[in-house]
């Protein structure tokens, strides 16, 4: 399990200006993106940038969530906590806060490279080693080859690797395939 600290994630302004994320990975190859997960920080209402040609998966992992609105004004996607949205990076979509700011987790991707997926995970006290791909700690202590995660850490996890939650422990489970 590679361990990414929330501490050393790298915080950028977002690409339309409107706010601050803060990297975990991304991978761009001849310049151009193929992947990226990062934490978004969505202090008020706004447009969100545009990733022409790119998959999003959003999941808001703290605060009520939001409402991503077309340009019609119109709710294209309703965004609940917790609850993984996926939509395309060419819309224009304006976000309207539900109450107050909110946290974001963003997959984005070259959806003709990969196919990607996020899903929320509870412990109940359970050894998983079904966890391919990546994890997000939400909350609770995640562990494995005696390294715990703590809120907002991310770990790769690959195939064999035993993951122990602890009962209270959720996590953000994402999984991205090449094509």
């Amino acid at each position: 399990m590679l361990i990414i600290r929330r501490s050393k994630f790298k915080t950028v302004p977002w690409k339309n200006g409107g706010g601050i994320t803060h990297e975990v990975a991304k991978a761009k190859v001849g310049g151009k993106l193929q992947w990226r997960l990062s934490l978004a920080e969505v202090d008020s209402d706004g447009p969100f940038s545009l990733f022409p040609g790119l998959a999003r998966i959003l999941t808001v992992i703290d605060g009520e969530g939001m409402d991503l609105r077309d340009a019609s004004g119109v709710i294209a996607h309703a965004v609940p906590a917790l609850t993984p949205v996926h939509f395309s990076g060419d819309d224009q979509l304006h976000g309207i806060l539900r109450s107050g700011k909110c946290l974001d987790f963003n997959l984005i991707y070259d959806p003709q490279r990969f196919s990607g997926s996020v899903r929320v995970v509870s412990g109940e006290n359970s050894e998983r080693s079904d966890l391919i791909g990546g994890i997000l700690c939400l909350n609770g202590t995640i562990s494995s080859g005696g390294e715990d995660l703590q809120r907002h850490d991310f770990a790769f996890v690959e195939t064999g690797e035993i993951i122990t939650f602890a009962p209270e422990a959720r996590a953000l489970h994402l999984r991205l395939h090449e094509r």
